[in-house]
């Protein structure tokens, strides 16, 4: 059965925790889309991780990890993230590269540093990781396949036609050093001794274990609302987050995805700009950040402060209906036990009309959140086992979510590590 694990709302969901849990079941992990500038953070028996390529179901010896076509594949940066991990004495995953995945080049990185340096105020917070540009390049079909690097004489040519483009930019635009074909040439030659084993075409090895009637977990990476398409445009990512890539990025047939799980936090958290209706500011915000994650709320890529705000059922609600959620798992829920009183936005004011539909960027800019606010349980909830176990009001805190998002949480996550989940039928 194949299994997609996405985000409902602005990334940072804690689906690398909900992956590596599931992973324990599963033959293989796909990254269908999204490069290194997003991480997982995962805690398990090995210790605390950030991933940012590799799937988080790594850990485990029984499975295989493959970076699918969809994915933005820095290729020193996955090398890296082999090293720190096996370093920490996790077994050397079992990896496979798509054969048609593109490559995250050096100038994809300098591109996005001179590009949001240029727009200065009105850049668009990006994490300069080069995935605009590279994103860019694959749409202008002058992206590079992994493919391509076992083709010597057409990767000569190639190489030689991209540095005449780009230094047109260069020189004119951006006033920065020329790129030189020879050494683009000698960085392609050492990615190409470094990914060759690992090299396959994923799509038709895919194909064999669906036959097989194997496991297959599709990590997306962000959420919903930083989906080009259906986000919140144009602060949004380059590559689509929805559970419905996950047959592109991953070169399946879309009717092979049978249960949806979509990862929702219990509170809201952002990195990076863009419209946030329910954000909160100040000491309140503060303290939720402090409290929030495991170690609090720091982006896993960029170390950033997470921009912090109560749960939006109004962009959770459109988040799971885009993802189509079979199975909705419930965050970080442990973290609000210390608060008397819980806010949550139950629609947005905007022109001084109430709705409960999220809007395009326009009208999202101008909504103001409309608060319900719910008792707090006042009490640790980590180390809690059964749905039953859970103090009341913190069970009426998840059936009102629930409600208003009209999708079932099946799962509540009350802390960080792998074990710290609750099943709910």
């Amino acid at each position: 059965m194949v299994k997609a694990v996405v985000g409902a709302n602005w990334g940072d969901e804690g689906k690398g925790k909900i992956t590596d849990m599931l992973a324990k079941e599963a033959d293989i992990i796909v990254r269908f889309q999204g490069g290194a500038n997003a991480g997982h953070t995962i805690v398990n028996d090995y210790g605390k991780f950030a991933l940012h390529t590799l799937p988080s179901g790594c850990f485990y010896e029984h499975t295989t990890s493959i970076i699918g076509n969809g994915v933005a594949l820095n290729i020193p940066v996955l090398f890296q993230e082999i090293c720190d991990i096996t370093a920490k004495g996790v077994p050397a995953p079992k990896i496979l590269v798509s054969d048609r995945a593109q490559m995250v080049m050096p100038y994809h990185i300098l591109f996005d540093q001179y590009e949001e340096e240029r727009l200065g105020g009105k850049s668009f917070g990006s994490t300069k990781s080069g995935i605009a540009p590279f994103y860019s390049d694959k749409y202008a079909k002058i992206g590079i396949q992994v493919s391509e690097l076992f083709d010597e004489e057409f990767l000569k040519e190639k190489v030689v036609s991209i540095c005449e483009t780009k230094n047109v930019l260069l020189e004119h635009l951006y006033h920065k050093p020329l790129l030189k074909p020879e050494e683009l040439l000698e960085t392609l030659h050492k990615y190409r001794e470094m990914i060759a084993p690992y090299v396959c075409d994923v799509s038709a090895y895919l194909a064999q274990a669906i036959g097989e009637g194997k496991e297959i977990l599709l990590e997306g990476q962000l959420g919903t609302l930083k989906d080009p398409d259906h986000g919140i445009y144009p602060m949004v990512t380059s590559s689509s987050t929805l559970a419905a890539y996950g047959a592109i990025g991953a070169g399946i047939p879309p009717y092979e995805i049978k249960k949806i799980i979509v990862v929702c936090k219990a509170y809201s958290s952002a990195v990076g700009a863009g419209a946030f209706v329910s954000e909160i500011f100040g000491e309140e915000a503060d303290e939720l950040r402090r409290r929030g994650g495991d170690g609090g709320e720091y982006g896993a890529t960029t170390g950033r402060p997470r921009r912090m705000g109560w749960f939006d059922c109004v962009a959770s609600k459109y988040g799971c209906r885009l993802q189509g959620a079979t199975d909705v798992a419930f965050t970080v829920l442990d973290v609000l036990g210390y608060l008397d009183e819980i806010p949550v936005c139950v629609g947005y004011e905007i022109d001084g009309e109430v709705t409960t539909d999220f809007p395009v960027t326009p009208k999202l800019e101008k909504a103001k959140p409309v608060l319900k606010t719910l008792p707090g349980w006042k009490s640790d909830i980590r180390g809690i086992k059964t749905y039953e176990e859970l103090p009341e009001n913190c069970r009426k805190y998840i059936e009102f979510v629930e409600e208003q998002i009209g999708y079932p949480i099946t799962m509540i996550s009350n802390g960080p590590g792998r074990n710290d989940i609750i099943y709910r039928k």
